[in-house]
C-alpha cells in the first residue's frame, strides 16, 4: 500500500474483497467508453482471473481517498499485467485499463495512480509503460501527453475476437504443446 499524504491517497493492490467495487468501476468505465459492459459470464471471469486463479492473469491498483482505504469506496483503478520486448529483452507493464470516476478528475488522483504504475514499472524492470487510449478520449491524450508519452503513428493495433480465432484454419503440421498435431 502506498500512501501519499500531500494528496490524501492511497493506492493499493485489490484484494479478493475488493471484486464487488472493481466490477462497478468497470461498468462505470464501459458507460464512460460508451461499450457494453462485461455480461454476468465475464463479470464471473473477471473475478476468477484476477483474485482465485494462480498466477493471477492481471494485477488491478486502486486508488482512495484518504488512509482508511478499507472502508472507503475507490475513486479508481488500474489494471496491468507484464508483456515482454524482444528488442529491449525486458518486460513491459501493459495498462489494460486506467479510469477515474467523473466526480474524481481533474484532483490529482489521476496522477498520482500513474505515477505510482511508472514505479511500479520501474520496480519490476520493465523497459516501458504501454496502453492504447481511444481516439475521441482527448481528455485521457491531453493527461498521457503532458506526462511525455508518446502517440505511436507507425504501429496499428490488431484484434480477433475468441470466434473470429476459432474460425482460422490450422495448419495441419502444427505440433501442440501436447506434442501431438493439430488438425
Amino acid at each position: 500500500m502506498v500512501n501519499h499524504p500531500s494528496n490524501a491517497l492511497t493506492i493499493r493492490p485489490a484484494a479478493r474483497s475488493d471484486a464487488d467495487a472493481l466490477l462497478t468501476l468497470i461498468d462505470a468505465l464501459a458507460a464512460y467508453e460508451q461499450l457494453d459492459p462485461p455480461d454476468a459470464q465475464a463479470k464471473a471471469r473477471l473475478v476468477h482471473d484476477g483474485f482465485e486463479r494462480t498466477p493471477a492473469r492481471f494485477e488491478v491498483f486502486l486508488a482512495f481517498d484518504g488512509e482508511n482505504a478499507q472502508d472507503a469506496s475507490p475513486l479508481g483503478y488500474a489494471i496491468v499485467f507484464e508483456t515482454y520486448s524482444s528488442f529491449l529483452a525486458r518486460p513491459t507493464l501493459y495498462i489494460e485499463d486506467l479510469f477515474i470516476l467523473p466526480d474524481a478528475r481533474r484532483k490529482g488522483v489521476g496522477s498520482v495512480l500513474f505515477s505510482h504504475l511508472a514505479a511500479e514499472a520501474l520496480r519490476r524492470g520493465c523497459g516501458r509503460l504501454e496502453w492504447v487510449c481511444l481516439e475521441w478520449n482527448t481528455l485521457a491524450i491531453g493527461f498521457y501527453e503532458k506526462r511525455g508519452a508518446v502517440h505511436l503513428d507507425d504501429w496499428r493495433g490488431y484484434r480477433l475476437t475468441a470466434s473470429q480465432l476459432e474460425t482460422l484454419p490450422l495448419s495441419p503440421r502444427v505440433i501442440t504443446s501436447s506434442g501431438t498435431p493439430n488438425g
